[in-house]
């Protein structure tokens, strides 16, 4: 499930023109000379919009696959979208890799090994870059996760959400428990990286059940357990027609559980929703907490792009088709919205996922990946301080257990 963890705001599509030094409008002062020494390392995520069915729970961009996926439309507009890309990254290396979706465990084998060589044919992909395919736990699609893997694929993220059948149901999935365990056994003969994307707070879920999909999840012994409590997003089956969910007493009971089972068994909670065997956190999602550039192509996907002077973000056409029919016009026009971001938006856009990770972040890198001087936000340092939600040692800026507790409050102060 990972994908930029924040989605843009309905903003102007023309590029918002460079805020000049010392402007009022801000209240920040300039940094002398350009505002990036260096530029941060670089992501690719590829957007996969289709499953066999919507889940009542999701919001991403994704759309009900029609009889025959139009593979070769898609890779064709694909190609074109990297392509008119190349102007904003060229010259730099791509160290992460993520397909995500929708489910790109649907696409053929060679549509897969087709799309990576199009990535390695037209970017700087690095030697030992971890690429991650999303999967679906079903049988069709785990027959395919050998072949990925002989196509580059060598990080492989399962959508198991659960091992109570009832359950899954509910959810809409279209796996069962058996073919879950089936397909993370698949999977782990295929990669040596394997996530499991579990979810917690389900409907009618008692603290017993969710301990019993934690046991059966540490069993596999993945080096990657993502964990996520079930919200009811807006514009979802679930937000229209709300399910009975637990009671949030048994949802803190079900968080401390979480830690409790998953920590003893080895794993590292090292994100708010993530935990790791040593030396395997996701470098992708790494990579997006730092406030790192990720390009993003494919329907709806998003992209945050860094230059000397400036950081832009960007987002693709939602609509598969219209994304497709667009793209290969070559006139830009699959690109929906772009904006500049100013210094109003950047300490909010840094902290807003820098504070998700456990240890917090060095204090150079918001120097370093934005280009602002750490004066710029000593009065909202100091009162995240005063609140007792933030610690700055050693030259680290992280949340305390309180601030990790009331995680909005915190990332909030940083708001202008």
């Amino acid at each position: 499930m990972a994908r930029p963890p924040r989605k843009l705001r309905p903003v102007d599509k023309r590029v918002i023109p460079i805020i000049e030094q010392g402007s009022a409008k801000t209240g920040f002062a300039r940094a002398s000379g350009q505002r990036l020494a260096s530029l941060p390392p670089l992501s690719l995520y590829i957007h996969v919009p289709w499953c066999v069915r919507k889940c009542p729970y999701c919001d991403f961009n994704s759309h009900q696959a029609p009889q025959v996926l139009p593979e070769a439309d898609y890779i064709a507009a694909l190609t074109a979208d990297i392509e008119q890309a190349l102007p904003l990254v060229w010259g730099r290396h791509i160290h992460t890799v993520f397909i995500g979706g929708g489910t790109p465990s649907l696409l053929s084998e060679g549509a897969v090994e087709q799309m990576l060589g199009i990535v390695r044919a037209r970017l700087n992909l690095w030697p030992d870059a971890e690429i991650t395919l999303e999967a679906n736990p079903g049988t069709a699609e785990a027959d395919r996760f050998k072949s990925y893997a002989a196509s580059g694929v060598n990080r492989i993220s399962l959508g198991v959400q659960s091992f109570d059948n009832d359950h899954l149901e509910r959810l809409g999935r279209i796996h069962d428990s058996a073919q879950a365990m089936a397909a993370i056994e698949m999977a782990q003969k295929a990669v040596n990286r394997v996530n499991l994307d579990l979810m917690y707070g389900l409907p009618s879920q008692t603290l017993d059940q969710c301990r019993l999909d934690l046991q059966r999840a540490v069993s596999f012994n993945t080096e990657h357990l993502s964990l996520y409590q079930l919200t009811l997003e807006p514009q979802t089956v679930f937000s229209k027609y709300p399910p009975v969910l637990p009671a949030e007493d048994i949802i803190e009971q079900m968080e401390s559980l979480i830690v409790e089972v998953v920590e003893k068994a080895g794993w590292k909670r090292y994100e708010v929703s993530a935990y790791a065997r040593r030396g395997a956190q996701c470098r992708h999602n790494l990579n997006y907490w730092t406030f790192g550039d990720y390009l993003g192509v494919g329907p709806g996907a998003h992209s945050k792009i860094s230059f000397p002077d400036r950081i832009i973000r960007q987002a693709r056409t939602r609509n598969p088709q219209q994304w497709m029919q667009t793209a290969i016009t070559f006139t830009g026009s699959h690109v929906a919205e772009q904006r500049e971001l100013g210094d109003d938006d950047l300490p909010f856009e840094f902290f807003l996922n820098a504070l998700r990770l456990r240890e917090g972040v060095e204090l150079s890198l918001f120097r370093e990946h934005t280009g602002m001087s750490l004066a710029d936000i000593a009065s909202m340092i100091k009162i995240a301080q005063q609140k007792q939600l933030l610690v700055v040692s050693s030259g680290r800026i992280q949340p305390t257990e309180l601030g990790w507790r009331h995680l909005n409050e915190l990332q909030t102060i940083f708001l202008r």
